[in-house]
């Protein structure tokens, strides 16, 4: 949709961050365009793991990475944002009034008094491991992501990692799956609590099979189609694997393409913030959810929404210069096009 466009706040990046932010600007009667370079909304959990189960979002003890999506786009639609997919930002500029002027790779162009960066991990890919002809197999019997769960039924399962995604779906899969094999270098995982107390459950039960301290080693198969995943202890011992597929889950390498040029304040490939704020290096620009980085900050999607609520309420000085504020609760005055 290429033309001029003015708004109150450009939001940069649909993800549930992206998209609750709308509705945080949109109680404080701030309009948004919004930018991203998928096809549609929902960033990571649409594009990556829509049937991904999620835990720690507050009042669902379980929710589908697509079913949270669809609330949160449901949640922000009163508010009528205008969405510019399947495009990235290339630049941006002060304009002569004082406005961001923003141009993305379509030439769309937008006005904006104020711009929230709520692009997560900016563009992403997976880590892959420097396997001996993966390519060969990705797609067929080696994925990194897992958007249908259906798909794996009654298979023999190799997943390899030591995160989240791994321990979240070894026991999600252990429902449909004819045998689940978890491969990590230790017995220690970096992942929830509570979702590896369950893994170990899953394990005393012989719904799962720990493979550890191994490391993938190689893979075997007949045409496209995996037979066998080889794995290696630190010592050199071999053990292979009987395998349908294999979901290697290293987590995802981060590129944040244009964003790295707009002479923002970077650390580590992500953009520093006021916290009290989420103000970045330069005054009007915000930045909230994963790509945001200040001290002892939590990578949690509810974080990303406590910051989505304090850049609005930061953006709206400027987009109401001097204009108090009576703030209500939406328990209060509730939400336009609600009862």
């Amino acid at each position: 949709m290429a033309g001029l466009f003015e708004t109150d706040v450009a939001i940069i990046g649909a993800g549930p961050v992206g998209l609750f932010t709308i509705f945080e600007c949109g109680m404080l009667k701030m309009q948004c365009h919004v930018i991203d370079s998928l096809e549609m909304v929902g960033g990571q959990c649409t594009a990556l793991y829509p049937e991904k189960p999620i835990y720690d979002i507050p009042g669902f003890p379980k929710i589908l990475a697509a079913d949270l999506i669809d609330n949160l786009k449901e949640q922000a639609a009163p508010f009528n944002p205008t969405y510019h997919l399947n495009q990235q930002v290339s630049a941006i500029q002060k304009s002569p009034d004082n406005r961001w002027l923003i141009t993305t790779s379509q030439e769309t162009k937008i006005k904006a008094k104020a711009i929230i960066i709520a692009a997560g991990v900016g563009a992403f890919g997976p880590n892959r491991p420097p396997l001996e002809n993966i390519e060969h197999y990705e797609g067929h019997s080696v994925f990194y992501y897992v958007k249908k769960r259906e798909d794996f039924r009654d298979q023999n399962i190799v997943i390899a990692g030591g995160g989240d995604s791994a321990v979240d779906w070894a026991i999600s899969l252990s429902e449909i799956a004819k045998r689940v094999y978890v491969i990590h270098r230790r017995p220690k995982f970096r992942a929830a609590p509570e979702s590896v107390a369950r893994l170990e459950e899953l394990v005393a039960k012989q719904k799962i099979e720990m493979v550890i301290p191994y490391q993938l080693e190689g893979l075997e198969g007949v045409d496209k189609n995996l037979h066998t995943v080889i794995v290696k202890t630190l010592d050199g011992a071999i053990k292979k694997i009987e395998a349908d597929c294999l979901l290697p889950f290293f987590g995802l390498a981060m590129n944040l393409g244009p964003i790295a040029e707009w002479g923002l304040n970077l650390e580590r490939h992500h953009i520093l913030v006021n916290p009290s704020t989420t103000e970045t290096s330069t005054p009007g620009i915000y930045a909230v959810g994963d790509i945001a980085i200040y001290p002892k900050k939590l990578k949690l999607i509810l974080s990303g929404f406590a910051e989505a609520a304090q850049a609005a309420h930061a953006a709206r000085e400027i987009v109401f210069p001097g204009e108090a504020l009576h703030f209500e609760y939406s328990t209060t005055h509730g939400v336009p096009g609600h009862k």
